[in-house]
């Protein structure tokens, strides 16, 4: 694709990818959990979404406290704290063979460690997550996921790039398009163009979902018009 550094998808077992993502996104509520607990509160959430690194092959928070970005590295659920992609053993929590309760205990010494308050990452989320193994406290399996890990890491990448030179060609126009951001309530990476007052257009790929078991891309208006009134 011109001026677009398109990583090849490939086929894989899409059930085995759905538990891949699944477990991906919950592995990411920890870098919202962080977020919500330690940044100032931004309209509509902003303040939890995410980043995409592609030299981590990871999203990443906004800049905490202390300047440092917690990072969760999808290919293989690792969480890194700073969000280098060769973080040291002392920076990196592999979510592999590990349950939520392990990874609240590792980021809840790393909080303290720079003086914030563990308990502020014990606040429950203000969306619903899925019923899955993983909520009543079972381990991450990267392990047997990797193959579907990184073909959602691909996902991400190609996304990410497509949707910043697609911004770029939308800013040009003078409409106000915001960087593209990975929203953890829905786990997909986006902008969300302001056409008018009080009217949007989202932008964006998810990596599949309740509706959609695939990756997608998509544009969705709000509010959505009435289909009855479109010529």
């Amino acid at each position: 694709m011109g001026g677009i550094a398109w990583r090849t998808l490939r086929n894989v077992d899409q059930d085995r990818f759905g538990e891949g993502r699944i477990q991906a996104y919950f592995a990411a509520q920890w870098l919202a959990r962080v977020a919500r607990a330690y940044l100032q509160a931004l309209a509509g959430d902003a303040h939890t979404n995410l980043g995409w690194d592609n030299a981590l092959g990871g999203l990443t928070t906004h800049a905490l406290p202390d300047g440092k970005r917690l990072g969760l590295r999808i290919a293989d659920l690792t969480l890194l704290l700073p969000h280098t992609a060769s973080g040291d053993v002392s920076s990196a929590f592999p979510l592999n063979g590990q349950n939520d309760a392990d990874a609240r205990a590792w980021l809840g010494e790393k909080m303290s460690a720079i003086g914030l308050e563990s308990s502020a990452l014990d606040a429950s989320p203000p969306y619903e997550m899925p019923a899955h193994a993983i909520a009543r406290g079972a381990a991450y399996a990267a392990g047997e996921l990797n193959e579907f890990l990184g073909e959602l890491s691909t996902w991400y990448s190609n996304a990410n790039a497509v949707l910043g030179v697609i911004r770029q060609q939308i800013a040009a126009q003078n409409l106000n398009a915001p960087p593209v951001r990975c929203w953890p309530h829905h786990f997909d990476l986006d902008t969300l163009v302001a056409i008018e007052t009080g009217h949007t257009m989202g932008i964006g790929v998810s990596p599949g979902d309740e509706y959609y078991e695939e990756p997608y891309f998509y544009v969705s208006m709000y509010p959505h018009p009435d289909l009855m009134t479109l010529p």
